[in-house]
């Protein structure tokens, strides 16, 4: 089946190239290769629903809720540059890329449709 793909593509959150891909079910997501204090960008505008260290391997992620049911999660982060309830908007710089809970600077990245995780690269325009 088909999944509904966001109104628009989205844009990469961080400059890195990848270096894991979507696997389920052991990566929900991919990884981004990148240097400690990198910019992590919100992929689409959204709402900021959950800033927080709560999923263990994550380390200090944030969520933002998009139109259509979409949910972007953005993990291992070193600083946090927004709250939660906060709005978003594409492009806007969000956190510091980090190592928290991670063996390397990386952003982990996942798209959720739902509580479903998807590919992220059917979503990220081709670099």
């Amino acid at each position: 089946t088909a999944v509904p793909a966001p109104a628009k593509k989205l844009d990469w959150p961080a400059k890195g190239k990848v270096i894991a891909g979507f696997a389920e079910p052991r990566s929900k997501g991919i990884d981004i290769d990148g240097k400690i204090g990198d910019p992590i960008v919100a992929a689409a505008p959204g709402r900021v629903t959950y800033i927080g260290n709560g999923i263990p391997g994550l380390g200090k992620l944030i969520v933002i809720k998009h139109e259509n049911g979409f949910i972007t999660v953005y993990a291992h982060n070193k600083e946090i540059l927004v709250k939660e309830q906060q709005t978003v908007v594409r492009g806007q710089k969000i956190a510091e890329l980090g190592s928290t809970d991670s063996e390397r600077p990386k952003l982990h990245f996942q798209i959720r449709k739902g509580s479903a995780p998807v590919d992220p690269m059917r979503y990220l325009p081709a670099s």
